[in-house]
């Protein structure tokens, strides 16, 4: 007698459209991340320093509020070194030196952005100085004297980007294996390694391994990073150590919910507002600064900063980075806590304390 297995029953037209809907909403939601942060985001809040003599700085002032309002921070410093230790150390994007030799500088390391909009800068200064030139060829002309000369202005990039990166193109796509890194060492340990400590030892090493290589790459074979090899691989290997074990963490204290919080945590919401293509100024506010809360913000602001900014105070993306590491460190102790349980030895008085770890 021949056995015929049973069919399957077919799925239910409700569930059907359920699953259409569902799926559909994930596109938009993947759709909307990736996209919102570049379509909305505009030039506005750039600091900017600016010296000379004192009327010339108020001109130039009332000018870029006229014709560039809000696209601009200003800050006075009393000479050209001010405004060139303020670039160098991050607490401005570019200057205007006023006088009789105008200069724009400008950063190319801080992006490519900046840069096109200094340039505009030192092409509208150039504009408005030779115009006041040709004002005053009349009355020179008039009182028997030569015509005054347009000073040229000077455009000068105080912090160049490699000629290996020479459009930056490079430092912003390091982002990506970063935090995409961080990720998958996360979910594979998460589902791979057994044992809490285990976990943890597994994610040290990889994030050496990880950041190593990361480094040798990115510095080593296409020169995107600069500065000190050995500080680098040190800010790559915690930042995949910092999403990693913060995946690993959630796993062990929610379970396996925990590994697709993280993910989403890290790709969706995390690496759209990191800044790693624009600076943080143009992001709608206040996201441009919560990104550098997370780990891909973090991470990019610290990588550009020991590449092309050495005299920046990079303390905060280091503690951030450290933050999340030590979070996950923390998640991971306390599920392992949580998953004990007290097993009672029959006959005897005490309860016997027996790890019993949950899968």
């Amino acid at each position: 007698m021949s056995i015929v297995p049973a069919a399957v029953p077919h799925t239910k037209w409700s569930r059907v459209v359920l699953i259409a809907i569902a799926a559909a909403s994930i596109v938009g939601v993947v759709l909307l991340a990736f996209t919102w942060a570049g379509i909305t985001s505009s030039a506005k809040n750039i600091p900017l320093a600016v010296t000379g003599p004192p009327a010339q700085v108020q001109a130039m002032e009332k000018a870029l509020e006229d014709k560039a309002g809000g696209t601009f921070t200003i800050t006075t410093v009393d000479s050209r070194d001010a405004a060139t230790a303020l670039i160098r150390s991050r607490d401005a994007y570019g200057a205007v030196v006023l006088g009789q030799a105008p200069e724009v500088l400008t950063a190319s390391a801080n992006g490519a952005a900046v840069s096109q909009i200094l340039a505009g800068v030192a092409q509208q200064l150039q504009l408005q100085t030779n115009q006041a030139a040709a004002a005053a060829a009349g009355p020179a002309a008039a009182a028997g004297h030569a015509a005054p000369v347009a000073p040229k202005v000077t455009l000068t990039d105080v912090v160049p980007l490699a000629a290996s990166d020479a459009k930056g193109t490079g430092l912003a796509l390091a982002a990506f294996p970063l935090a995409f890194g961080g990720m998958i060492g996360g979910i594979l340990v998460s589902l791979v390694v057994v044992g809490n400590l285990r976990r943890l030892g597994a994610l040290a090493l990889y994030s050496i391994l990880a950041g190593g290589l990361i480094v040798l790459v990115m510095q080593g074979l296409y020169g995107v990073l600069q500065g000190n090899v050995v500080l680098n691989g040190l800010g790559a290997g915690l930042a995949l150590l910092g999403t990693s074990s913060f995946i690993v963490g959630l796993n062990a204290l929610i379970g396996t919910a925990g590994i697709p919080i993280g993910a989403v945590t890290t790709m969706l919401i995390a690496n759209p507002i990191s800044a790693a293509t624009s600076p943080m100024q143009f992001l709608p506010e206040p996201w441009g600064a919560i990104g550098q809360w997370f780990v891909p913000g973090a991470s990019t602001t610290l990588l550009r900063d020991l590449s092309y900014f050495p005299d920046a105070n990079a303390l905060f993306p280091w503690l951030v980075l450290a933050g999340w590491t030590l979070a996950g460190v923390v998640f991971t102790m306390a599920g392992h806590f949580r998953n004990q349980e007290v097993v009672h030895i029959g006959g005897s008085l005490d309860a016997e304390h027996t790890p019993a770890t949950a899968a």
